[in-house]
């Protein structure tokens, strides 16, 4: 049986594989594969670990004759034709975990870096122009007591509301398409308009679908105060960069953090001409903690489906269960 690994993983997932003398391992490093190596790669795999960039399309699972599950290196699946996948009896399966914590972290870093102009003023003391202390420069907001809005309230955007308002004492404001009792301290679940008018700042932490793409546009940004920060680790075509460009640079709002981008991994280029936007390369999940143990995750589920013949553990198409019984 034949596992295709698309990009380097820690270890800790190849050394589960490796137990298992029955599995041969297709390892693959460097940068991603071309959709026609893809499709070549995957002709003979029982199983494939691929990673948020590989488009697991119609072509690729067509292709893929003896695929009996995708476990993927991610917690999102937009990349991965769900439907497809499902209609060929391909298990689907995720790595959700650690993850919560780091990308929740990260959007914090990235609340912060905005906020307090950490990269212009490293920027600035790296060049040399700080020659003298100047109480003008280099302003920001204090964050204790400000009013976080979060658009996603699933265990990323819950976990950053933890550290909001217990770290920071930070009023929490989310909206989410599903009703959500959440008991663990006042937060107030609303519409997005009042979300967006109401909050400092905007954190995105929802999925990809057709619903949320392009969510916040240029009439949700011109609804945010002027002083407000949105932060993105969730995924890039939620926010129209275009529209997002033309915001930071007519003031509607103060700054953006982005980890993630429209057309990955181009990023538009009027945000990398501009001082009030931080950009990193979809590193949220990048501590690692979180990546070990997605390894440990994909490849566990590789060996629930291939050794002992059930489904993964982290099984994001349930349905598939139902039409196979």
């Amino acid at each position: 049986m034949k596992v295709l690994i698309t990009r380097e993983i820690p270890q800790a997932g190849i050394s589960i594989l490796k137990k298992h003398p029955e599995i041969e391992i297709d390892y693959r490093k460097g940068p991603p594969l071309t959709q026609e190596e893809l499709i070549t790669a995957i002709k003979d795999a029982d199983a494939i670990i691929p990673v948020i960039p590989d488009q697991i399309n119609k072509e690729v699972l067509n292709a893929a004759k003896k695929l009996k599950i995708i476990a993927h290196y991610a917690v999102g699946y937009d990349n991965i034709d769900i439907d497809t996948a499902t209609q060929l009896g391909i298990y689907v399966s995720n790595t959700p975990g650690d993850l919560t914590e780091s990308v929740a972290e990260h959007s914090l870093a990235l609340m912060m870096a905005v906020g307090r102009r950490i990269v212009e003023s490293d920027r600035f003391t790296r060049t040399g122009e700080y020659r003298y202390w100047d109480p003008m420069i280099y302003l920001g907001p204090k964050f204790m007591g400000k009013t976080l809005g979060i658009i996603g309230f699933g265990r990323i955007g819950q976990h950053f509301a933890r550290i909001a308002h217990f770290g920071l004492n930070m009023k929490i404001l989310f909206h989410d398409s599903n009703k959500i009792d959440f008991k663990d301290f006042p937060a107030e679940q609303c519409e997005l308009d009042h979300l967006l008018e109401n909050s400092d700042i905007v954190s995105l932490h929802c999925n990809l679908t057709e619903q949320t793409r392009h969510l916040i546009g240029e009439q949700e940004m011109k609804k945010m105060q002027p002083d407000a920060i949105i932060i993105n680790t969730a995924r890039g075509p939620v926010i129209n960069e275009k529209a997002l460009a033309t915001a930071l640079k007519e003031k509607w709002i103060e700054g953006a953090g982005l980890d993630v981008f429209e057309e990955e991994p181009v990023i538009n280029a009027e945000l990398l001409n501009l001082d009030n936007v931080v950009l990193t390369p979809h590193i949220g999940s990048a501590t690692r903690e979180a990546r070990i143990q997605m390894a440990r995750m994909a490849a566990l589920n590789v060996v629930e489906v291939l050794i002992n013949k059930k489904p993964p553990i982290n099984l994001v198409n349930k349905n598939l269960i139902s039409s196979l019984v």
